[in-house]
């Protein structure tokens, strides 16, 4: 397994950005699917977005447009720039490759 360890998140007022960062340790990741994933206190972890080896990408309805997933394979890094944040986008954000996952970053957008 991988480790991971998401950075980025914080504080910020609707319509503002954040960019969270994932590092991989111990193996490249760049012959892995990664992902972010989110939780929303009460709620069950979703989806949220992710990106291949080939560098094609998903994203759930509700971010498309306002988010964007990226990897750098040279800094075995992958990032989540999030754009017009609203206060549904608060969450503990999740950084995920196979069966591993990162330790999660808090992500508090106020109205």
């Amino acid at each position: 397994q991988v480790q991971l360890v998401e950075s980025g998140g914080g504080l910020v007022q609707a319509g503002g950005s954040l960019r969270l960062s994932c590092a991989a340790s111990e193996r490249t990741i760049s012959n892995y699917a990664m992902g972010w994933f989110r939780q929303a206190p009460g709620k069950e972890r979703e989806f949220v977005a992710a990106i291949t080896s080939a560098i094609s990408t998903n994203y759930a309805d509700s971010v498309k447009g306002r988010f964007t997933i990226s990897r750098d394979n040279a800094k075995n890094t992958i990032y989540l720039q999030m754009n017009s944040l609203k206060p549904a986008d608060t969450a503990v954000y999740y950084c995920r490759s196979g069966a591993s996952w990162g330790q999660g970053t808090q992500v508090t957008v106020s109205s």
